[in-house]
């Protein structure tokens, strides 16, 4: 027997995500593709780096024939292997599922989180700023194709102020991180930066942040409890994501301004800002564009200010079946620009934008809440060291910028 719409006066909206409401089966269903996921990203995948290393490559020159030197090569080579097929498919299909089984259950109350969406960003509480932008260009590498598989990737709109698609992203990706106690939907990267900034730089006080490709603001919020006397500001593309992100901000009572822009092009004044940050960002854009916005990093921070961008860990840090393996998302997750941003080095291209070789920053950082504080000091001052990244760390390149020599 189908189940009744659920409308917004049955639910008592304490918030807009009290209106999504799983059945049992779907719930149940949402539950299996997040450890369908998490044991492909995990088990799966070290399995697929066994087999190279102890069968595919002995194999390979036991029969006289050239072992791959990097993960292009390995690439070639493994095509075929029937472990790599299978964990492939499990990626795949698992990672279509997860958005696909958020869709019934947000749908069944979309207007009404549209009309719960504007009736908090209405109140004003946090006095938050939403600002998008008329007859805006999106970029042809965010409408070209469902980017991760989502349907309508992440821009899709369908009726007058829109937030459905940022809603149906967030609780997508909350299927999608089952398990995974590192990927948990708090902002696990925003907090983990920003704790790593506060220890490294102890006088560091900035009094405006910017998060390009914020999406609903997940990460930048936590910079603000680290920073409280910091203004937050996130741009991103996709009006429904902002929309989303500025509800969410205004009903947990944090202030964030947020702006539809294209972060190729800022609209803020030179010297604006004393941090900039992103989180997964990157590796979406063509390199072409990663330049650009590098440059308008540059411009927007000022003397002393500093830039942090989480990302995929480049080629030159990775070995040949870890870049491999990491690169597997440009062929089957519709990120076509994720290999040719990680076979660029950071340093290079923030140099090119304007920074001093001196003053960039490489590094891997704890995610905060996997261990205790005491753990964290210790990998803050290099007595231990930091796990790699996606297992417990976070890689993040950037750079300060320093007052130019005379």
């Amino acid at each position: 027997m189908p189940e009744a719409p659920l409308t917004r006066h049955d639910a008592g909206v304490s918030d807009i995500d009290s209106l999504y409401q799983p059945t049992h089966d779907e719930y149940a269903r949402q539950r299996l593709i997040g450890v369908m996921r998490n044991h492909a990203f995990h088990k799966l995948r070290d399995d697929v780096c066994t087999e190279y290393e102890t069968k595919v490559a002995p194999a390979l020159k036991a029969a006289g024939k050239p072992v791959p030197d990097d993960g292009h090569g390995i690439d070639r080579v493994m095509q075929q292997n029937d472990l790599y097929r299978f964990y492939s498919t499990i990626r795949y299909n698992s990672q279509e599922m997860m958005y696909q089984s958020v869709l019934n259950p947000i749908e069944r109350v979309a207007p009404d989180m549209n009309a719960v969406g504007q009736e908090i960003a209405a109140r004003h509480n946090a006095r938050g700023t939403l600002k998008i932008a008329q007859g805006f260009e999106l970029p042809r590498y965010v409408t070209a194709m469902d980017v991760h598989l989502a349907p309508g990737c992440f821009h899709s709109e369908y009726t007058t102020n829109d937030l459905v698609q940022g809603a149906m992203l967030a609780q997508g990706s909350r299927v999608g991180v089952g398990g995974m106690a590192h990927r948990r939907e708090t902002g696990a990267v925003g907090q983990s930066i920003a704790h790593w900034l506060a220890a490294k730089y102890p006088d560091f006080k900035p009094r405006r942040i910017l998060d390009i490709g914020t999406q609903s603001g997940k990460n930048l919020i936590p910079y603000g409890e680290i920073y409280p006397q910091a203004e937050l500001y996130g741009i991103d593309v996709a009006a429904p994501c902002l929309r989303f992100g500025h509800v969410k901000a205004e009903q947990e009572g944090v202030a964030v301004h947020f702006s539809q822009q294209n972060a190729e092009a800022l609209d803020f004044a030179d010297g604006y800002f004393d941090l900039v940050v992103s989180s997964f960002f990157f590796h979406e854009v063509p390199v072409p564009s990663t330049r650009r916005i590098l440059r308008e990093c540059y411009r927007v921070l000022s003397t002393g200010g500093i830039m942090t961008h989480m990302e995929l860990p480049p080629s030159k840090l990775a070995s040949p079946i870890l870049d491999f393996m990491w690169d597997w998302d440009t062929k089957n997750n519709n990120e076509p620009s994720y290999a040719a941003f990680r076979a660029m080095d950071p340093t290079v291209l923030c140099v090119e934008a304007g920074f001093t070789a001196d003053a960039m920053i490489e590094t891997t950082v704890p995610n905060w809440s996997s261990y205790t504080p005491e753990q964290n000091a210790k990998f803050y001052r290099g007595e231990a060291q930091v796990p790699r990244h996606g297992r417990g760390g976070w890689f993040i390149f950037g750079a300060r910028k320093m007052i130019a020599p005379t």
